[in-house]
Order: C-alpha cells, then sequence, then structure tokens
C-alpha cells in the first residue's frame, strides 16, 4: 500500500507496577485501512487503546497518532480522532438530535455544520421520525449504527471502535460492518477490536494479541495459509494453544 502511515507504534510498553499489560509492541497501519487488534481478554489491547486515543501514557516507546505525538500532542490526536465503545457511548437520557447537538458540540464544530450534517444523518439512517425521541427507546442496532455515526460525524482522520458489535444480532453486525466499509471508503482509518473472529475477515489486516505481545500480523488471507487453517478462528485456537 503506498499510502501515509497514520498510526506509528514502536516498542511502545505498558507496565502497571510489574505487570507488563503491552510488551515491546510494533505496528504500523495505513490511512484508510481497516486495521483489525485481535486477542483474548487480558491480551492487552483496552490497555493499547488507551494509549492511542491519548487517555493514558505509554511507559516507554515512540508512538503518533495521525501524525502528533502521544507524549506531546494527545489533544491534538484527540481532534483527528473518533471512539466507539462496546457501551455505544450515548447518553440514554437525552434524545437523538440532542446526543448529536452534544458531541457535535464537543468536536469544536460550528452551529451551521452541526444543523447541514444532522439533516443528512437522519435521512441516511433512516430515523428523522425519532430525531426526538429518547435513546433508551431505541432498538440496540439503531443505537449501535447513530453511535458509529456521531464518533465520524466531525469526519476524523482515524475512528477506533472498542468492541463495537458486542451482544448485537449477526444481520445486525453485518449492517454496522456496511458502514464500516462506508467509512473507509471516505477514507477515514478504521482500527477495531472484536471478539468476533468472522468479523476479522473483513478487515484489511489484523493483529493478534497474546499475553500483551503481537503474535501474528498482516492480511487475513495471509495468515490463513500461514498457519493452514480455514478461518481466523482456527489462526486463533492454534496461536492460544
Amino acid at each position: 500500500m503506498n499510502k501515509n502511515k497514520i498510526i506509528k507504534v514502536k516498542n511502545l510498553v505498558k507496565k502497571f507496577g510489574d505487570f507488563v499489560a503491552n510488551d515491546n509492541l510494533n505496528f504500523e497501519v495505513e490511512a484508510g485501512e481497516i486495521f483489525g487488534f485481535l486477542g483474548a481478554n487480558g491480551a492487552g489491547k483496552t490497555t493499547a487503546i488507551k494509549i492511542l486515543t491519548g487517555l493514558s501514557k505509554p511507559t516507554s516507546g515512540e508512538i503518533s497518532v495521525a501524525g502528533y505525538d502521544i507524549y506531546k500532542e494527545t489533544e491534538k490526536i484527540k481532534r483527528n480522532i473518533g471512539y466507539m465503545s462496546q457501551k455505544f457511548s450515548l447518553y440514554d437520557d437525552l434524545t437523538v438530535f440532542e446526543n448529536i447537538r452534544f458531541y457535535a458540540g464537543i468536536y469544536g464544530m460550528k452551529k451551521q455544520e452541526i444543523i447541514d450534517k444532522t439533516e443528512s444523518l437522519l435521512d441516511k439512517l433512516d430515523i428523522r421520525n425519532h430525531k426526538n425521541s429518547l435513546i433508551r427507546s431505541l432498538p440496540l442496532g439503531w443505537k449501535q449504527k447513530l453511535a458509529f455515526s456521531i464518533a465520524i460525524f466531525h469526519n476524523p482522520k482515524i475512528v477506533f471502535l472498542d468492541e463495537p458489535t458486542g451482544g448485537v444480532d449477526p444481520v445486525t453486525r453485518r449492517m454496522f460492518w456496511e458502514l464500516i466499509y462506508d467509512a473507509s471508503n471516505s477514507g477515514i482509518t478504521v482500527f477495531v477490536t472484536t471478539h468476533y473472529m468472522d468479523e476479522a475477515e473483513y478487515c484489511d489486516r489484523i493483529s493478534i494479541m497474546d499475553k500483551g505481545k503481537i503474535v501474528a500480523l498482516d492480511k487475513p488471507q495471509i495468515l490463513k495459509e500461514q498457519y493452514n487453517a480455514a478461518n481466523i478462528d482456527e489462526v486463533f485456537v492454534k496461536i492460544a494453544r
């Protein structure tokens, strides 16, 4: 890929006392890429994401995100990224419109831009009739799509998705991945963690973590050939063993 490296991680170490959560991570992510970040619970994925999003400082290592240094320019990083967690990050006691307006304000968007983009988003998601509905009243799949759309509302360079499809049915998961493809095609880099190995197949490249280390990193097809596996689930099991 002849694209810019939008995330660069060199020798990332994160320790909590004697415990090493991230043990010398090395990887790069291309602009516009869908990059899967896989690993069992406790492998160190969420710790690494907190560092990449500027929410936590590494113990050591050289890291840049969206062209900014993780030590000195965390505020610039935060303005150039979007984030969505498994909890969807939306406020249940606010309406659809209020959630959009609230997050757009945090992202520093201008009032008229918020109004214009809100109108197009309501049409795109086909939820105009629910503009004034409380988030808690919406089906889970709608919440999920709305949360993702709000995470990229300000057109960030990168969106971090931390297990965004947990607890969602397969049909809704597939629809969610169509939104991810749309975002990637528009030039937004997607950095996604998931427990669902079938979703790993949708990524351009994946890394697999085990006990704080990256133990595999490549395109899904290449990893399947390398481990003589029919799917990424088999790859994952062979690595875990």
